[in-house]
């Protein structure tokens, strides 16, 4: 049975802020409600940015491209804003106000709306899913702050108009190490490719499978075929009949595994045999072979 998809958009950013937005330039102006009024300019320089703006990257190609139409047309789309202690706070429109800024304007067409400091995150990250201007980790560490007040990933879905599968799909990429969250927001890794290394529980092979993604341009379906073997060399190995049977050589394997982070075998007795150690790609190899010989 399929599910219904939601729409794109929970609320919408309208019904969250009555007269917000438009969608296009020949519709009605909605009536005014008692919580927002459109003003039809306010000084650039009294508005500051919303401290919890869920966007940390702004393109300065894009800025540039957003500055030059505003010299040309002006800002079609007001910003909005809401009151504070010697001027006015951003809540939604950041780029459109930087942009403002590098066209030379001194004013900027905007709303004043009635919105509670609890609630400027949650209107910037619906404008911003509206738009699709965040990646994912700026998603995924938006839904973490409305996660930290108490909304349960369902809720956070309902708002923000995702389903809660993706919410906590996004949430996990935040258990990726720093590098590799730069690498998705700079698009050298997809989510599809986080999701190959979250399956890898060993940080040295995660490692390992992030370097061969960026390095060699691997495909997500390529990235999930080599987390599925460097998941298989985790797993906890079937002992040796005689390593099983004799408690010293059993003892020997553990701590070989455990020294050197991979699958180890032991073929054999204690008086003969062969110790099979399991790697894969050769920056694993090259690890190992530090590992034994003391040296690179």
């Amino acid at each position: 049975m399929t599910t219904p998809k939601r729409n794109a958009l929970g609320r919408g950013l309208g019904a969250l802020i009555p007269g917000a937005a438009r969608t296009r330039a020949s519709e009605p102006e909605p009536a005014p409600s008692p919580d927002a009024k459109v003003t039809n300019e306010l000084p650039i320089e009294r508005i500051r940015p919303n401290p919890e703006q869920p966007r940390r990257r702004f393109d300065p190609a894009e800025l540039e491209r957003l500055a030059d139409s505003i010299r040309r047309h002006g800002v079609l789309q007001p910003v909005v804003v809401r009151a504070v202690e010697g001027g006015y706070e951003l809540v939604v429109g950041e780029r459109r106000w930087r942009a403002a800024q590098a066209a030379g304007r001194t004013t900027i067409p905007a709303v004043v709306a009635d919105v509670a400091p609890r609630d400027r995150l949650e209107l910037a990250l619906v404008e911003n899913v509206q738009r699709h201007d965040l990646n994912p980790i700026e998603l995924a560490l938006a839904f973490r702050a409305l996660a930290d007040t108490g909304a349960t990933q369902e809720a956070i879905g309902e708002r923000v108009g995702f389903e809660r599968s993706t919410i906590a799909n996004h949430l996990r990429l935040l258990e990726l190490s720093r590098e590799m969250q730069a690498d998705i927001e700079g698009g050298a890794m997809s989510i599809g490719h986080a999701k190959a290394i979250l399956a890898v529980a060993n940080p040295e092979r995660r490692r390992s499978l992030r370097d061969r993604i960026v390095r060699d341009a691997l495909s997500v379906r390529q990235a999930e075929e080599l987390a599925r073997d460097l998941g298989a060399a985790t797993r906890a190995p079937h002992r040796s009949r005689i390593a099983t049977a004799d408690p010293d050589l059993a003892n020997l394997v553990d701590l070989l595994r455990q020294r050197l982070q991979t699958q180890v075998r032991l073929r054999g007795s204690a008086t003969r045999g062969r110790i099979e150690i399991d790697y894969v790609g050769a920056d694993e190899l090259n690890r190992l072979v530090e590992l034994v010989l003391g040296a690179p």
